[in-house]
C-alpha cells in the first residue's frame, strides 16, 4: 500500500520523521517533507525527498505542503516541553498544527492520516498500560496537547472519513536525536568525563524503542490495521532506568564518572517516572519488536557518540 505512494511527512527533519522518510523512499514512495527546522535539521532530510520549509501553525504554509495528490499524511511535527517556556503557547501551537493539517486534508480530499502521539496521554497509569486504559489523565502540557490532537483526529476519522492511525510512543531513540537523555549524557560526559548530573533520583524507569523498529512498526500498522480509527502503542516489553542509561553511555564512552543526582522521584515537572506500554494489540496484528529496551539504549548510544563526539 505504501510502495509507490505519494506521502507527506510533517516533522520530517526530526528523529522519527527523517528515518520514516528514508524508509519510504527505499520502498519507492514519492516523499515530501515539511518542517520549520526549529527542532529538526535540514541535513537529516534524506536525498530524494522534496522539502518544504513550513510553519504548520500558518494555514498558508500548510496549504503549500498538503496537496490533493497525497495518498497519506504522516503528521509527526510537534513541539515538546524543551521548546517552550510558555505552556499556553506550546499547547496552542501543537493543536493548531494538527487542526490546520486536518482542515487542509478535508479541503483537498486527502483521507488517510498517521499521527505520532505519546505515552504521556496516559499520565501515571498502571503498567503495562493498554490502549483502552482510561480515563486518560496527562500530567504535562505536552501530554495534554497530544490528547487534544487525538480528539481532533477522532472527530475527523468518525465524522469526515479520514482513516487514521494514532501511535502512542514509548521513548524513541536513535541517530539524529538531540535534547533527550542519551544525547544529553553524551554531551555532558564529553565536556566533563569525571562527573555526570542526573535529573531526579535515577530510578525513573521507562521503555526505550530504537527508531528503526519504530518506523517499521508504523508502516506495518498503516498497511494492516483497517478500522476508521486505529490506536496502537509502540514500545518494548522491557524498561531501562535512568541510572542504567548513564551506566551504558559511560561504558560506551570508556569513562567512569561520579553521578550527581538532583533528587526527587522525577526529572522535571510533568515527568512520568515509570512507564511501560502494553503491546499486545501490536503483536496480535502481527508485529513485535526484536530489540529490547537496554539494547536499544546501547545501540543508540553508540550511534550518537559517533555523531556527537569529535
Amino acid at each position: 500500500m505504501l510502495d509507490d505512494s505519494t506521502v507527506l511527512v510533517t516533522g520530517g527533519a526530526g528523529l522519527v520523521g527523517s528515518h520514516l522518510a528514508a524508509s519510504l523512499l527505499d520502498r519507492g514512495a514519492a516523499v515530501r517533507v515539511a518542517d520549520d527546522l526549529s527542532k529538526g535539521d535540514r541535513a537529516r532530510v534524506p536525498d530524494g525527498a522534496d522539502f518544504v520549509e513550513a510553519d504548520l501553525t500558518d494555514p498558508g504554509d500548510v496549504a503549500a505542503a498538503v496537496t490533493g495528490d497525497l495518498d497519506v499524511v504522516f503528521h509527526f511535527a510537534a513541539y515538546t516541553d524543551t521548546n517552550y517556556d510558555d505552556d499556553r503557547e506550546l499547547f496552542e501551537d501543537n493543536t493548531a498544527m494538527t487542526y490546520n493539517v486536518l482542515e487542509r486534508m478535508h479541503e483537498v480530499g486527502v483521507d488517510r492520516l498517521a499521527f505520532t502521539s505519546s505515552s504521556t496521554v496516559y499520565g501515571e497509569a498502571p503498567r503495562p498500560t493498554p490502549e483502552d486504559y482510561g480515563p486518560l489523565e496527562p500530567i504535562s502540557i505536552y501530554g495534554s496537547s497530544k490528547l487534544a490532537d487525538e480528539a481532533l483526529i477522532s472527530t475527523h476519522a468518525h465524522s469526515y472519513g479520514v482513516q487514521s492511525w494514532v501511535f502512542r510512543f514509548a521513548n524513541i531513540v536513535g541517530p539524529h536525536q538531540r535534547g533527550n537523555v542519551i544525547p544529553d549524557f553524551i554531551q555532558k560526559l564529553d565536556a566533563d568525563p569525571s562527573e555526570l548530573e542526573i535529573l531526579g533520583d535515577g530510578r525513573q524507569e521507562k521503555s526505550y524503542m530504537h527508531v528503526s523498529e519504530c518506523v517499521d512498526a508504523i508502516q506495518y500498522v498503516v498497511e494492516h490495521a483497517d478500522d476508521d480509527l486505529n490506536v496502537y502503542n509502540l514500545g518494548t516489553r522491557t524498561t531501562t532506568s535512568v541510572t542504567d542509561i548513564a551506566d551504558i553511555v559511560a561504558d560506551e564512552m570508556g569513562v567512569d564518572p561520579d553521578y550527581a543526582y538532583t533528587g526527587g522521584d522525577r526529572g522535571w515537572t510533568g515527568d512520568v517516572p515509570k512507564m511501560r506500554l502494553a503491546i499486545e494489540r501490536l503483536v496480535d496484528l502481527g508485529w513485535e519488536p526484536s530489540i529490547e529496551s537496554d539494547e536499544a539504549v546501547r545501540r543508540s548510544a553508540r550511534e550518537l557518540i559517533d555523531e556527537i563526539v569529535e
